[in-house]
């Protein structure tokens, strides 16, 4: 006992020791890349943790924390992206995403940059986000680029600490203790805000999307973290802001008592392409039909106007989030006659399934600097525009049809989710990717 009580007090000096260096993080105005602090070896394989969190392992394998150094989609798309570039500047951008793809190998050594032999990756970094990534967390030292404080131990033989939310576990592997940050929405925030090393573009804002919406109420009844919704969810549970969000009774562990709530570790997010037999990618689905509404407008439809209004009703940040330029979100709206001809349409696919170059996208558009827009991420020196919705608010859009409808014509919007641009993933040189998903997130209908 007196063993775990030092180890909880070197662990508390390390989190002072952290938290004056991460004083002098925020305090810095450029991102640098941080030397290697660790080894690969120092971090506990995820197969081990799975010998006493096994449900826990169960949701988080196959998730898209686990497979962010091995999703397909990603791996193809960033390193197309970083070819051909010549400027230093977006060079190091481009070379940099394997800082919050696969952690564990950036903050020990290697992988360090995209263009490096990723066969070679260090099999406990092939693993993405991962238990003790996360659980070695004991600071944040910046809100964006991975600016998490790490206190790993020394591997399998000398686990050391690891962090959570109960300030009464006792587990036998390894020690435990409270950490505050681990409910916290900023250890999600330092990988889900990206800025640009080179230019400082915020090319991804989720965490900040959050931290201006109503759900960061300094009213802790109204108060909802990104472990409120992302960590409740579960098949059949959505747990967005638009439904109910039940507590999820279990054990931590396969042995220990029943607690009344216990994080789940799905992370599905919007990922609809699914690695696991379908269960993530219908838990994704079931995130995304309940993320919005739809409702329609039809007072102007004597001018031949109709006026579709989305509403972010579910999502704790923009719709949608992450890079804001690759994922799509988008309204199909199609008029018909009263005996079914189709009158007007836009937002449809076409054979390549690309998306009309008309439709309504809510998205972010980048900028190459001199307001020319940009679709390679590397090349943003400035954001153009972004129409993305935030969180609780509303967007109306007014759709000029050129007819005017009749009695007994029938309008039909429906609001569309694709986790990336199409037109990308066909300029990618080598075996096509299938398309990926187009989820229905909220259809409307109304008769004149």
């Amino acid at each position: 006992m007196g063993g775990r009580v030092l180890r909880v007090a070197v662990s508390l000096f390390l989190m002072v020791q952290a938290g004056q260096a991460s004083a002098k993080g925020r305090n810095a105005t450029r991102d640098t890349q941080p030397v290697k602090q660790f080894t690969s070896d120092q971090f506990i394989d995820p197969e081990t943790c799975a010998g006493c969190h096994s449900q826990i392992f169960g949701q988080w394998q196959y998730s898209m924390h686990n497979l962010s150094h091995q999703d397909e989609v990603y791996n193809r798309v960033a390193k197309f992206l970083r070819e051909g570039l010549v400027h230093e500047g977006e060079i190091k951008e481009a070379e940099s995403c394997v800082k919050c793809h696969t952690p564990v190998g950036y903050v020990s050594g290697f992988p360090r940059q995209l263009s490096d032999d990723l066969s070679k990756t260090p099999e406990i970094a092939v693993q993405g986000i991962q238990c003790d990534y996360c659980h070695s967390a004991v600071d944040v030292e910046k809100m964006y680029n991975n600016g998490l404080v790490l206190s790993p131990g020394q591997g399998e033989d000398d686990p050391g600490i690891k962090y959570g939310p109960f300030d009464d576990c006792e587990p036998d592997f390894h020690e435990a203790a409270f950490s505050k940050l681990h409910g916290d929405s900023k250890i999600c925030g330092t990988c889900h805000n990206v800025k640009h090393l080179a230019f400082g573009t915020d090319l991804e804002t989720t965490y900040t999307e959050w931290e201006n919406s109503p759900y960061n109420s300094s009213d802790s009844e109204k108060r909802v973290t990104c472990q409120g919704c992302h960590m409740y969810q579960r098949p059949g549970v959505p747990a967005t802001g638009s439904t109910k969000r039940p507590e999820n009774p279990g054990a931590a562990t396969d042995y220990s008592d029943e607690r009344p709530h216990i994080f789940t570790h799905y992370f599905v997010g919007g990922n609809t392409a699914g690695f696991d037999g379908g269960e993530k990618a219908a838990m994704a689905v079931e995130r995304l039909q309940n993320a919005a509404s739809l409702d329609l407008d039809l007072s102007l439809a004597s001018q031949g106007k109709i006026n579709v209004i989305v509403t972010n009703s579910g999502a704790g940040h923009s719709l949608p989030t992450g890079v804001g330029d690759l994922r799509q979100v988008w309204i199909e709206l199609n008029l018909f006659d009263d005996k079914g001809n189709l009158c007007f349409s836009t937002g449809g696919l076409d054979e390549k399934k690309e998306l009309d170059p008309l439709a309504v996208v809510f998205k972010t558009v980048f900028g190459d600097g001199q307001g020319n827009p940009v679709v390679n991420i590397a090349k943003a020196r400035q954001i153009l525009s972004d129409t993305r919705i935030p969180a609780g608010q509303s967007l109306t859009h007014t759709f000029e049809t050129g007819v005017l409808p009749q009695k007994g014509w029938r309008v039909k919007a429906r609001l569309l989710y694709r986790g990336m641009d199409q037109k990308i993933l066909n300029l990618l040189p080598g075996t096509p990717i299938p398309a990926l998903p187009v989820v229905e997130m909220e259809k409307i209908s109304q008769t004149f």
